[in-house]
C-alpha cells in the first residue's frame, strides 16, 4: 500500500461507524423530463441502508453516449429546504444560471444529492442528528461523506457516464465536501471548491469556529491531519479553490499556508500546473470572475 492509500485509510477511520461500503444502491426515478434546457431525472436511492436519498441527475439534451460528469454538493447556509434544488434553482451566493444549465450547457452530466438533514431529508435539528449519531459512534459528517462517496459509485456505473472523467464541485460545506471526496477517493479527476478552504488552525486562532455548524467537526482529526495535509491526497489531480479575502471562514493567514503546502506537493509530483489558488475582494460568494475561471479549468481537466 502506497504512502497516500495509507493516509486515506486513515483519513476515512476518523469518520466514525459507517455502513459497509459493498452494499447494492438501489435506484427509483420518479421523473424524467426536459427542464430549462436539460433533461432532468429525480431520483431516490438507497446509498446507506437506512434512509432514502433523494437526487438530481441532469444531461445535455440529446446526448448521447458516455460524457463527462460532475458531482456537485450543495451548500448548508442555515437554508434546511434548499438542498439539491441548489443544482436547479441555484442560490444567492452563486452566479447566474444555476450550475445544472451552465454545466448541461457545457456538455456535463451532473448529479446532486440531498445530504443528511437537508431538503427532502430534514426534520431534525443538526444538534439532535449530531447527537443521536455520536451516541452511536457515528459522525454525521463522516455520514455525508458516505454518501458522497456512494454517490459517486452510482455515478459512475451510470451508461451514460464516462467514470474516467468525472470532476467535483460544490460551495460553502459543498466546498469542503468537494475536497474531501477528492482527497478520499481517486476516482474524482479534478476537484473545484468555492468559498471553504478552511485551514482549520486558523480557524481556530481566529475565533471562527462558530461560523460552521456541529457537522462540520470530527473527533481527533487534528491529531492526524490539517487542512494541507488533507489536499495533498488530491495532488497530483487538478484543483482548483476560490476563496473571498473578505470571508470569516477562510481566514487569508490560512489560505496563505494552504497555498505554499500545496505549491510544493504538486511541484513535487510534476503538476504544478493542476493547483490553483484564486482569491477575491469579496465575502462568502461566488464571483462572475470565479465562475468564468471554474468552467475553464473543467474544460482544460476534465
Amino acid at each position: 500500500m502506497s504512502d497516500a492509500a495509507k493516509r486515506r485509510a486513515e483519513l476515512y477511520a476518523l469518520l466514525g461507524d459507517l455502513p459497509e461500503h459493498n452494499c447494492p444502491i438501489q435506484i427509483e426515478t420518479i421523473r424524467a423530463e426536459e427542464a430549462n434546457g436539460y433533461w432532468l431525472e429525480t431520483l431516490r436511492l438507497d446509498l446507506n441502508g437506512i434512509e432514502p436519498v433523494p437526487a438530481y441527475f441532469v444531461k445535455p439534451l440529446g446526448a448521447e453516449g458516455k460524457l463527462p460528469a460532475v458531482l456537485y454538493h450543495h451548500a448548508h447556509g442555515g437554508n434546511w429546504i434548499l438542498g439539491k434544488d441548489e443544482l436547479t434553482q441555484g442560490r444567492a451566493a452563486l452566479q447566474s444560471p444555476p450550475y445544472a444549465q451552465a454545466l448541461a450547457a457545457a456538455g456535463y452530466c451532473a448529479l446532486c444529492i440531498d445530504t443528511w438533514n437537508f431538503g427532502e431529508r430534514r426534520g431534525r435539528t443538526e444538534s439532535e442528528l449530531f447527537k443521536e449519531m455520536l451516541w452511536h459512534g457515528q459522525v454525521l459528517w463522516g455520514m455525508m461523506v458516505y454518501d458522497s462517496l456512494r454517490s459517486l459509485d452510482y455515478l459512475a456505473s451510470r451508461p451514460d457516464v464516462d467514470a474516467s472523467r468525472i470532476a467535483t464541485l460544490g460551495i460553502s460545506m459543498g466546498s469542503t465536501m468537494a475536497w474531501w471526496l477528492a482527497a478520499l477517493d481517486e476516482r474524482i479527476k479534478v476537484c473545484v471548491d468555492i468559498c471553504c478552504l478552511t485551514d482549520f488552525h486558523e480557524l481556530i486562532k481566529s475565533r471562527g469556529l462558530d461560523g460552521h455548524g456541529i457537522y462540520y467537526f470530527v473527533p481527533g482529526l487534528l491529531k492526524h491531519f490539517d487542512t494541507a495535509g488533507i489536499n495533498a491526497l488530491i495532488a497530483p489531480r487538478a484543483h482548483l479553490a476560490l476563496a473571498g479575502t473578505l470571508d470569516q471562514l477562510t481566514p487569508p493567514a490560512g489560505l496563505d499556508k494552504i497555498d505554499v503546502a500545496l505549491k510544493q506537493v504538486y511541484t513535487e509530483q510534476s503538476a504544478a500546473e493542476k493547483w490553483q489558488l484564486l482569491r477575491y475582494t469579496t465575502g462568502h460568494y461566488e464571483t462572475a470572475h470565479g465562475r468564468q475561471a471554474i468552467m475553464a479549468f473543467l474544460a482544460k481537466w476534465l
